[in-house]
């Protein structure tokens, strides 16, 4: 009995306060045509995590290209 009032009271008094709806501003955002392209539309942190992801992808295709190359080479 006392475990489930808690957990009713822990639901039912979360988090009250209302968030005000910001879709149109986002839908205004993304739907404008300014030349930029949709994944960079966010601000610096979409910008900052395309630079990343890019990075992080070259430097993995060039290090399987190296143990590729490694793993052909016979050792003496």
């Amino acid at each position: 009995q006392g475990l489930r009032q808690i957990s009713h009271r822990t639901i039912s008094t979360a988090s009250r306060r209302q968030f005000e709806n910001r879709v149109p501003e986002k839908q205004k955002l993304f739907q404008e045509d300014n030349g930029i392209p949709v994944h960079l539309k966010g601000g610096v942190m979409d910008s900052l995590l395309y630079r990343v992801t890019t990075g992080l992808t070259v430097f993995g295709t060039a290090y399987v290209v190296y143990e590729l190359l490694v793993a052909s080479m016979p050792k003496k």
